[in-house]
């Protein structure tokens, strides 16, 4: 396989497509991370047979049933044979991540192409294992929270109406509660429409701010914050750090490039702004444990490793454990979010439901003294 390095790197290009992938109403088709899953696995294989580049693309093309993905593959094979590298071909086609194209990059200029395919095939892999466990834990409880909001439309819109004619006849004060959730019910429809338009409204305010550093801050700084959640985010961010390093270490690239590299490839804040302080503090001549403890995002048992592992001159091998037993916690919390979100749900539909209730009922059981009067 013949690899033409002197085009590798072309800085123009580059803000010209970050500029088309900051486009925030641009839409488009965008491969299924099990099509990009297959395509790094069969693309790896066929180049570790021996098969050049081209000519796996258009193996590739030629045995795929699905039309945009064979689109796709034909425009790569096109603009590498116009004289562009792989990288290149592949970021320009807005159809893969900047974790993709600069590891394909790495690959590349260390000749370490089919090594990186295997790497993106495995995290791929993994990141379609972690969303199916995702989406089988949360598949429950979102169809009863769905079910939960419908009836308490149901409720407050039907059911409690009906009890606000009854107690108007009998002309007694009614208890707060009651009171309360008669008020709720009267201005249900106003409320409900609010409660749409923030969340629309907020919707549209991430689309514009999205880019925006101090959003960026703001945001995942309130992500980190969430009980559990917060904390299976960061591990997920780390996991790819690692992976990132492990990769970049193995493939003989400097620290500061490996850090400047991994900064461009995690789209976490947190993570981008301590690798931009890292590499000043190494710069200036401390260590990476030493410049990783500065920052919080970082957990201790992390910084531990990656301080032995400098002392061995291991880091690579670490950071492939430390990747692996990451990977292994993120499993193991995103099936224990099913076992916390389930009980918690029904806390709180009880909860709703039965303040509803009593709310409703509370009169009922002194409505012989209302009569009476």
């Amino acid at each position: 396989m013949s690899l033409d390095l002197s085009t590798y790197k072309t800085p123009k290009s580059e803000k010209k497509d970050f500029k088309i992938e900051t486009d925030l109403f641009q839409f488009t088709k965008k491969l299924s991370d099990k099509k990009k899953e297959i395509f790094y696995r069969e693309l790896g294989m066929l180049l570790k047979s021996g098969v050049d580049f081209k000519k796996a693309l258009e193996i590739l093309s030629n045995q795929s049933a699905n039309k945009f993905e064979k689109e796709i593959i034909i425009q790569i094979k096109e603009k590498v044979i116009e004289g562009r590298s792989i990288y290149e071909s592949m970021r320009e086609s807005n159809q893969f991540s900047a974790y993709e194209y600069y590891s394909i990059q790495i690959g590349e200029e260390t000749r370490k192409l089919e090594d990186v395919l295997g790497e993106l095939q495995k995290y791929f892999n993994r990141k379609i294992q972690m969303k199916r466990q995702i989406i089988s834990v949360m598949t429950y409880p979102a169809i009863v929270m769905l079910v939960t909001i419908l009836v308490l439309y149901f409720m407050l819109n039907k059911v409690v109406p009906m009890f606000s004619s009854v107690f108007k006849q009998f002309g007694s004060e009614l208890p707060k509660s009651t009171q309360i959730i008669l008020k709720i019910s009267n201005h249900s429809g106003m409320l409900f429409s609010i409660v749409t338009g923030i969340i629309i409204g907020l919707a549209v305010l991430h689309i514009l701010l999205k880019e925006k550093e101090s959003y960026r801050a703001f945001t995942s700084q309130m992500v980190l914050k969430i009980p559990y959640f917060g904390n299976l985010i960061r591990k997920i961010y780390i996991s790819r750090f690692c992976q990132a390093m492990n990769l970049l270490i193995t493939s003989r690239t400097t620290l500061i490039n490996s850090l400047s590299l991994t900064a461009k490839m995690i789209s976490f804040y947190p993570i981008e702004a301590a690798i931009y302080q890292i590499k000043e503090d190494i710069t200036r001549g401390a260590s990476l444990n030493e410049s990783l403890k500065k920052h919080a995002v970082f957990e201790n048992k992390m910084v531990s490793m990656v301080e032995v592992a400098e002392q061995v001159n291991q880091l690579e091998i670490m950071f492939e454990r430390l990747t692996e037993q990451y990977n292994e916690e993120i499993s193991h919390q995103t099936k224990m979010i099913g076992v916390i979100l389930e009980p918690m749900i029904i806390i709180v539909i009880g909860a709703i439901v039965g303040v509803i209730m009593v709310s409703m009922y509370a009169p009922m059981f002194d409505l012989s003294k209302i009569i009476n009067k």
